[in-house]
This record gives structure tokens, sequence and C-alpha cells, in this order.
């Protein structure tokens, strides 16, 4: 999916592009392509620390998220399919 795609199917008004969901979202969509690069490319150890940076990153945006808003949090990984 494109990254304008995934703003559209996470947003939560017509202008937002910022909101913790999407920025989850979008981070979600790189480290999965990152995650299938270095699957092909093990020993490419520049991507895999970025790859850890974004997780991380996530991570804070996630626990952000839970401490807000539970609800949206639980919505938020469900459609995410994110494990936790």
């Amino acid at each position: 999916m494109d990254k304008a795609g995934t703003i559209a199917q996470y947003r939560t008004s017509e202008s937002d592009t910022g909101s913790p969901e999407v920025q989850v979202a979008l981070l979600t969509e790189r480290i999965n392509h990152l995650t299938e690069h270095l699957k092909v490319h093990a020993k490419d150890h520049h991507s895999r620390r970025g790859l850890l940076m974004l997780v991380g990153k996530r991570r804070r945006l996630l626990d952000y998220l839970r401490d807000q808003d539970v609800e949206r949090y639980r919505s938020l990984i469900e459609k995410l399919d994110l494990r936790r």
C-alpha cells in the first residue's frame, strides 16, 4: 500500500496526517518492508539498525496512545494485527 492510502485508512479526520494512529501505521508499513529486505540481505547491518530504531519509535508511540486512550490503542493494534 502507498503512503497516501495508509494515511487515508487510519486518519481520524479529513486533514489528519500526524495522529499517533497514522504515525504507527506508517511505521508498521516501513518496518514490514525493511523486514522483507533483511530476509534477502542478511548482512545489511545499517538497515538492521534503522529497523530497530523504527521499532523503538513505534513502541513509544503505542505506549503514548495506550496512556492517552486505551480504546484507540486496542483498536489500532487489532487493525494492524500487532501482538501485545
